[in-house]
């Protein structure tokens, strides 16, 4: 299944925060005037779909092996101890993908006070240059002095 229809925690925020579906913020992303901001949001969300997606793995695989109806003669501290590892990493992505999508969330403007079009830099101003102010008289003198 694509990242693009696998949900994660964040979707909601996202949607919110550039006011459009997932699929169309996708479909954005992947357009020649895709902002930098969408385009980075997307591919944070992307990543974490995945570790979202890892993380689940490993719960569902540690209940299944410490499940009530489970056999005790078929745990193993050791393949527990892997799973408790791989947990620790998928939960350390996750949240690494998660607090960098929030940062990039919250240097953006609200939907309300974004530009409905790129913002418009001021034209140049023409400025007219002075001629160089003459040297003060007592400069010339010194220089006078000199053979």
């Amino acid at each position: 299944m694509s990242v693009v229809h696998k949900i994660t925690s964040q979707d909601e925020v996202l949607v919110r925060a550039f006011g459009a579906s997932l699929s169309e913020l996708y479909t954005q992303a992947a357009g020649p005037e895709a902002s930098a901001a969408l385009t980075r949001a997307v591919e944070l969300r992307s990543w974490l779909a995945v570790a979202e997606e890892q993380v689940a793995r490993v719960r569902d695989r540690i209940h299944d092996a410490t499940a009530a109806d489970r056999d005790m003669g078929e745990l193993s501290a050791e393949d527990l101890r892997f799973d408790a590892q791989w947990l620790e990493a998928a939960l350390s992505a996750r949240d690494g993908y998660a607090t960098a999508l929030t940062g990039l969330l919250n240097t953006m403007p609200t939907p309300g006070n974004r530009p409905e079009r790129p913002v418009q830099l001021a034209q140049p101003r023409l400025h007219t240059t002075l001629p160089p102010a003459p040297a003060p008289a007592h400069v010339g003198a010194v220089r006078a002095r000199r053979p």
